[in-house]
């Protein structure tokens, strides 16, 4: 009788894939038939595998449906997507932070805003435009520990990923955050103003307080793929903005330029931060 388990994909590399099931991890491939029909497992999966003899050939037999998927980086069934950026080296941008925040609103994933390095300067002014905007939002310092039991608070019983620039503390937050992990850490590059990648592919590692957290290369922006319903729906995806948008004179209106727009009086007015509509603008 065909050994049949239900696992989730921790991690793959060079066409293997390290499932955890409740017995074990086990090391898998992919049936050929989700190569033919364009699919690729992800981190993230829940799967069903198929056991060979002795623990050995084991496949990948089904992938259910996704709750959310991302392809930068490369996981699925993501809960909270925690957007790291730092007061300084690097400096923050609120561009980059508000097209993560409106491709995780995209993807049906929540936005966890957490400003590193807080001991090097004052998060007040980017508090305050993130929490106006019904994101949560979260400063830590590495350095001493301020803010971590609260990050860490967040990520019990849910399946995150951390994202943000390189060099923004991901690794540190995390080693502080569960130390048993013992996550590398790249220094700061005067030269480059950045920091050296310190991961190189995407892993789902397991709390010991719950949940899985979503270790990923560094990169600086998430992409939809050229989805152009993305791009039609922009507005959805800030609904700070969005809750303004039926104020607008026009049904058609882009709230970038026209007269009687809901969402530029919301932003003149104070009730809506302007940055965020600069972004969603940009």
């Amino acid at each position: 009788m065909a050994d049949v388990k239900k696992g989730i994909i921790l991690k793959g590399i060079g066409g293997l894939y390290f499932v955890e099931t409740a017995d074990a991890v086990f090391e898998c491939k992919a049936r050929g038939i989700f190569r033919k029909s364009g699919q690729k497992p992800l981190v993230g999966d829940e799967v069903d595998i198929l056991i060979g003899e002795d623990g050995a050939n084991n496949t990948i037999e089904k992938i259910y449906p996704r709750r959310s998927e991302l392809m930068r980086p490369p996981v699925a069934n993501l809960d909270r997507l925690f957007i790291l950026s730092s007061v300084r080296d690097p400096n923050p941008s609120t561009l980059i932070i508000d097209k993560m925040t409106a491709i995780a609103c995209w993807k049906n994933i929540e936005p966890v805003i957490v400003i590193t390095k807080d001991d090097l300067g004052d998060t007040s002014e980017l508090r305050d435009i993130y929490e106006k905007a019904g994101i949560p939002f979260f400063s830590v310092s590495s350095r001493d520990g301020r803010g971590a039991d609260e990050v860490k608070a967040m990520l019990s019983g849910y399946i995150s990923a951390f994202a943000g620039n390189t060099g923004v503390g991901k690794s540190s937050l995390l080693n502080l955050i569960a130390p048993e992990l013992s996550l590398k850490t790249g220094e700061i590059s005067d030269k480059l103003g950045r920091g050296r990648h310190t991961t190189r592919h995407t892993e789902l590692l397991r709390l010991t307080d719950g949940g899985y957290i979503a270790d990923t290369p560094g990169f600086s922006s998430l992409e939809t793929g050229g989805d152009y319903e993305f791009k039609e729906r922009l507005i959805s995806c800030f609904p700070d903005l969005y809750e303004y948008s039926g104020n607008c004179r026009f049904t058609s209106c882009t709230h970038t330029c026209e007269k009687g727009c809901g969402v530029i009086a919301a932003a003149e007015n104070g009730e809506i931060q302007k940055s965020r509509l600069e972004s969603y603008k940009a």
